[in-house]
C-alpha cells in the first residue's frame, strides 16, 4: 500500500531537482560567455535545429560558405570543424556543456574564422546551452515527435525548440534571418515567435523536374521564387533557376539542399557558388553514407532515429531487396517508439534482423523483445551482438540489394549499464565486415 506513495515522492523529487538545476545551467552559460570574451559577437553564427536534418544542413551550409570563400567553424553530432581542423563528436551530445560552446567559439575566432554553424538541440536549449551566443541566424527542418519522456510532452519539445526562435529574436545583431521549412506543420510557431528581421520559408513547391532516387537527388529550383531575396550573380548568362544535381539520396536531402541554399542565397551568396558549394557535398558521415569495399551491392549507415526518419530512408531505396538492421530504441527513452520502428521496417524490409543498440541500464533483449512485437507477418532475426547482426545482413545480400544499417550513424559508443561504453562506429565496423567476406 505504501508503493504509490513512494512513487509519488520520488516524481516530486524528479521535478524538484529538475527545478533547481535551471539555475545551475543558466549560471554555466553566463560564466562561460564572460570567460572567453562573449565570441559569438565577433562571428556570424548560424542556427539549425529541428528533429531530423540538422548535421546535414550544418554539412552543406559550411560546405556553400567555404565555396564562397569564407573560413567556417562547424559544430554538429558528427564533428567539429574548425577551418581545417575537425575532431570526432565524441561526446554522445550534440552541444555538450561546461562552456564547451563558448571555448569552441572563441577558438574559431582565434583561427580566423568568420562564419560558425552551430546544431542546436531541444535538449541544449532547456540547458541554457544557446544563452549568451548571439545569433544571425536560425533554420529550422522539422519538428516529429522525439525525447517524449525526456521532456514530459511533445508540447514541452516544440516549446523548447522554438525558444531559439526568441534567442534570434532577443539577438542584438544586425540583419537577422529566419528560415523555416514550410511544408512543416510546426513552421508557423517559429514564424510567430520572430518579428524583428527578414523570415524566409521553403518548400518542395520551390523544385521544378525533380529526380529522386537511391543515387541522390536533383531538381531545378527557381531562385526569383524565394521570397525576401534577390538574384544575387553578376555572372553574365546566369539564369535564375539553378539545376542542383546532389549525390545525396532521398526526398530528406532535397529538403535539406533547400534549406541550406535559401539561406545562403538570402545570405548573399551567389548562385553558382550556392550550387558548386551543394555539389561538392558527395557524402555525410553516418546519414545516408554508402560503405563502398567493391562488393556489387549498397551497404548503407544511417542515424535514423524517428519513425518518420526510418520511413523516409526506406523510401529513398525503394526499388531494391532490403535487408535491414534494426537496432535504433535505446534503453530508458522513448520506449513507445519500439513497435512502431519495427512496424515500418516490416512494411518496407525483405529481410529484417533487430540488434542492439544503446541499453544503458535496461535488459538490451527484452528492448528486442519489445521491438519484435511490433512486427506481426513476417519473421525477423534477432541478433544480439550488433557486429554479428551487420556481418550477418552483409553475408546474405546478393547482387543490387541494399543492406540498410541504421540507428547509430556516427554514435562512437555503444552505451551499457553504469555508464560503460564500447568504441563504436556503424561504418567502420561494416566495412571491416565487408572486407572479411571480401577475403
Amino acid at each position: 500500500m505504501e508503493t504509490p506513495k513512494i512513487n509519488q515522492k520520488l516524481v516530486f523529487l524528479k521535478h524538484l531537482l529538475a527545478i533547481l538545476k535551471l539555475p545551475y545551467h543558466f549560471s554555466l552559460a553566463l560564466l562561460g560567455a564572460f570567460i572567453f570574451g562573449l565570441p559569438s559577437r565577433k562571428l556570424m553564427v548560424i542556427a539549425v535545429t529541428g528533429t531530423k536534418g540538422k548535421s546535414s544542413v550544418v554539412e552543406l551550409v559550411g560546405a556553400i560558405l567555404t565555396e564562397a570563400g569564407y573560413k567556417t567553424a562547424h559544430s554538429s553530432t558528427i564533428h567539429f570543424k574548425i577551418g581545417d581542423s575537425v575532431e570526432r563528436n565524441l561526446h554522445k551530445m550534440t552541444m555538450p556543456g561546461r562552456f564547451f560552446l563558448q571555448r569552441f567559439l572563441r577558438r574559431a575566432v582565434s583561427a580566423g574564422c568568420t562564419h560558425a554553424v552551430i546544431e542546436m538541440t531541444s535538449e541544449g536549449a532547456r540547458q541554457f546551452r544557446h544563452k549568451f551566443i548571439s545569433l544571425d541566424a536560425l533554420i529550422f527542418t522539422n519538428l516529429s515527435p522525439e525525447h517524449i519522456e525526456s521532456h514530459g510532452s511533445y508540447e514541452n519539445y516544440v516549446a523548447a525548440k522554438v525558444s531559439l526562435a526568441r534567442a534570434l529574436e532577443r539577438s542584438r545583431k544586425k540583419d537577422k534571418l529566419l528560415v523555416v521549412n514550410r511544408d512543416d506543420k510546426e513552421a508557423k510557431r517559429f514564424l510567430d515567435a520572430f518579428t524583428t528581421g527578414r523570415a524566409l520559408a521553403y518548400s518542395r513547391q520551390e523544385t521544378g523536374n525533380p529526380g529522386i532516387s537511391s543515387d541522390g537527388v536533383s531538381f531545378d529550383w527557381k531562385t526569383s521564387d524565394v521570397p525576401g531575396t534577390e538574384k544575387t550573380s553578376d555572372v553574365p548568362g546566369t539564369s535564375d533557376v539553378l539545376r542542383i544535381r546532389s549525390k545525396l539520396p532521398g526526398e530528406f536531402n532535397l529538403y535539406n539542399i533547400l534549406a541550406a541554399a535559401t539561406f545562403a542565397h538570402a545570405a548573399g551568396v551567389p548562385v553558382e557558388k550556392i550550387k558548386a558549394g551543394i555539389e561538392r557535398v558527395r557524402s555525410i558521415r553516418g546519414r545516408a553514407e554508402r560503405v563502398d569495399a567493391g562488393q556489387d551491392f549498397l551497404a548503407i549507415v544511417d542515424y535514423a532515429h524517428t519513425p518518420d526518419s526510418l520511413e523516409k530512408l526506406y523510401q529513398a531505396f525503394a526499388g531494391t531487396y532490403r535487408i535491414c538492421v534494426l537496432g535504433n530504441t535505446g534503453g530508458g527513452r522513448d520506449r513507445w517508439k519500439r513497435p512502431v520502428m519495427a512496424g515500418i521496417a516490416e512494411r518496407h524490409c525483405d529481410e529484417i534482423i533487430l540488434t542492439n543498440e544503446d541499453p544503458y541500464d535496461e535488459d538490451p533483449e527484452g528492448i528486442i523483445r519489445e521491438m519484435a512485437a511490433g512486427i506481426t507477418h513476417k519473421q525477423p532475426t534477432l541478433i544480439l551482438e550488433r557486429r554479428a547482426a551487420i556481418r550477418e545482413a552483409l553475408q546474405r545480400a546478393s547482387k543490387e540489394d541494399a543492406v540498410l544499417i541504421t540507428g547509430k550513424g556516427t554514435d562512437p559508443y555503444i552505451m551499457g549499464p553504469r555508464g560503460s561504453k564500447e568504441p563504436w562506429d556503424d561504418a567502420t565496423v561494416a566495412m571491416e565486415e565487408l572486407k572479411r567476406l571480401r577475403g
